[in-house]
């Protein structure tokens, strides 16, 4: 007998095959999988703490309003941290957006819907003067988004004089304090807010089978089906439960709407556009994109024009939430909406991370935040333990790039 026959591999019967198929399906999307787990392991252990006031639909309402304004920024970070960049400025850039916000409705009299588009203009503006000198002058991101930290922090305080400016009107506060009205009568549940998750639940399951279908079509589809049903059942599942909470409260906030626009125009951009996976490239390897014909300097403006946007649209809801705008408004975001979008699987070369993870990392920062709360933990013990999370995220993430 020769000796490659001698030393042949022996096949694997079907249950071993499936069994190694769904092993290395592990170790390619570990990441992907971890934080989901992550999210579902720390609710599930403070709502267990907390003898369930985590999941209360008057918690689980506060949740959403408290961190909306880090998701919102989140999906501007995620962009910046894919392409190679970060950005420090975010919370002071929010602050100072709605101190200006505050000064054009309160003091000015100005029409709100007028003050808010002038708003997300400026902030754009803010973004792309900062990603002018990061894009075309070669200035670190770091360097620039640091002066641009220190700079609008100081004209925060000098445009509200170290005062605090408020109150809103009514329609300005509905922006984060008001809820999607019941168009179906509901008298102990909100219809409305109940049928949308149902649609919203309908439209994932029949997405994530398309998608299936067109990559096993292309050979391109490497999950198994077992954890194809368990993921996506178990999302919708979550969903739906989720949505009933809200909908036996006061139903959806509208800020839960804004945010899920965005996560969708977001997610799409991402992954389906053009230039989005020129994003990616960047991030990955600048030169290279360079040498494909991508214009990475007008990428990174656009990419910082984006994220000044957001943390504007952030600053408007953060403003409306309190009701006031006060010279520490954003203190410190800035280190939330990073950790966020890092702990939710971007790597700090860029070039790795996604929407929805960035989103599941602003939740486990927000459901740690509440929880540890609710449980009467001090803040310097909480600032500690976030502090551990993020650092640990890293190390996963340096982890699997050195096993790689």
């Amino acid at each position: 007998m020769s000796q490659e026959a001698t030393h042949s591999p022996v096949p694997l019967d079907k249950p071993e095959r499936r069994a190694a198929v769904s092993a290395g399906f592990i170790r390619r999307h570990m990441r992907e999988y971890g934080i989901l787990i992550a999210l579902i392991v720390i609710m599930a252990f403070f709502q267990v703490m907390t003898d369930g006031i985590l999941l209360k639909p008057v918690n689980l309402t506060n949740l959403v309003l408290q961190n909306s304004y880090i998701i919102i920024m989140a999906l501007g970070m995620l962009l910046v941290i894919v392409a190679g960049h970060i950005d420090l400025s975010v919370g002071s850039v929010m602050g100072f957006v709605g101190a200006l916000a505050a000064v054009m409705i309160v003091q000015w009299d100005m029409n709100y819907f007028l003050a808010g588009l002038i708003c997300l203009a400026v902030g754009a503006a803010i973004g792309a003067m900062q990603g002018y000198w990061i894009a075309y002058w070669r200035i670190p991101s770091f360097i620039v988004t640091l002066a641009g930290m220190l700079v609008f922090k100081g004209l925060t305080l000098w445009l509200l004089a170290g005062q605090s400016v408020g109150p809103f009107p009514g329609g300005f506060q509905l922006i984060s304090s008001g809820f999607l009205p019941d168009l179906f009568g509901g008298e102990d549940i909100n219809l409305l807010s109940l049928f949308l998750g149902i649609l919203v639940a309908g439209t994932m399951l029949t997405l994530a089978l398309r998608s299936r279908l067109r990559n096993r079509s292309g050979d391109h589809d490497d999950e198994p089906l077992g954890f194809f049903l368990a993921k996506n059942i178990i999302l919708a599942g979550a969903i739906l439960y989720l949505c009933w909470l809200l909908a036996t409260f006061r139903g959806f906030p509208n800020v839960l709407i804004v945010m899920a626009l965005l996560i969708s125009v977001y997610s799409f951009v991402t992954t389906r556009t053009t230039i989005g996976r020129r994003i990616y490239a960047l991030g990955g390897n600048e030169k290279a994109a360079r040498l494909s014909g991508i214009n990475t300097e007008r990428l990174t403006f656009l990419t910082f024009a984006n994220m000044g946007m957001l943390a504007a649209l952030a600053g408007l809801v953060f403003a409306a939430r309190l009701n006031t705008a006060t010279p520490k408004a954003g203190l410190g975001f800035e280190l939330d909406v990073i950790a966020a979008v890092f702990i939710g699987g971007a790597s700090m070369s860029g070039g790795v991370g996604t929407i929805v993870g960035a989103v599941i990392g602003a939740f486990i920062m927000g459901v740690m935040n509440n929880g540890m709360s609710i449980l009467g933990i001090g803040i310097d013990y909480q600032q500690v333990i976030k502090g551990l999370v993020l650092l640990l995220a890293v190390i996963f993430d340096v982890y699997n790039k050195n096993r790689a």
